[in-house]
């Protein structure tokens, strides 16, 4: 059974992605807070649960030794900062890029180094509609997932001729709890601003990632699932 690497799979996007492939292939996840919530999810998909810390380079490092010839990365992990821009701390700042960008990027390159030797594979990264549009007062995370847009382009380039395809989800308003502290007003509001008259579901994303993960001539890209959103 081909193997699969999903970050940040504890909850929302990321257990519905666990879901989804666990039906597939042999997955392993990880988690950074969410033990309990990763240890329940672990026993009902039959798969494996690893903790790290995308900020933390050595905790990368760690996690991608977990794991052989992996055939499936898909990088969800990430943290929001909801707030202006001039009143973020440097800690902040820094925190919001060193695990939304900084730490995909250092993770991706660990486990794409088994994929050329292999040579094949597949990535998808999970980005943002913020990475695309931009959002006020998420600036911050806005810029870590434009980023995450730009090196899923570049990095398709670079990994086209070693049979490993590249492409990227901007999923928009998404029911997880990075959006539980909008009240049920601006979620309704939100969906209303939506064309197709919802809020996406976790599952929505999960069957994107699928249908990135089946498509074999499909690299490259950025996949709105967003509902119109923007």
């Amino acid at each position: 059974m081909a193997r699969a690497f999903i970050t940040g799979g504890s909850g929302g996007i990321g257990a519905a992605l666990v879901r989804e492939f666990a039906n597939t292939h042999d997955v392993t996840f990880t988690y950074l807070n969410g033990r309990s919530a990763a240890e329940k999810l672990a026993v009902e998909t039959k798969t494996r649960a690893v903790r790290c810390d995308l900020s933390e380079p050595e905790s990368i490092h760690a996690a991608a030794e977990t794991i052989r010839d992996c055939e499936v990365l898909i990088n969800n992990a990430g943290i929001a900062y909801t707030g202006l821009f001039t009143d973020m701390s440097d800690a902040d700042m820094l925190r919001v890029i060193n695990t939304d960008l900084t730490g995909t990027m250092l993770l991706t390159r660990d486990i794409a180094r088994g994929m050329v030797r292999a040579h094949r594979g597949c990535i998808i990264n999970i980005s943002s509609v913020w990475g695309v549009y931009g959002a006020s007062c998420e600036v911050a995370y806005s810029a870590a997932k434009a980023g995450i847009i730009g090196f899923t382009k570049g990095l398709a380039k670079e990994l086209g001729p070693s049979g490993i395809r590249v492409n990227c989800i901007a999923p928009g308003v998404i029911d997880t709890e990075m959006n539980a502290h909008l009240s049920p007003d601006d979620m309704r509001e939100l969906a209303d601003s939506t064309p197709l008259m919802r809020i996406g579901s976790p599952e929505d994303v999960a069957h994107a990632a699928r249908f990135l993960c089946a498509s074999t001539f499909v690299t490259a890209q950025i996949i709105g699932v967003d509902g119109g959103f923007c």
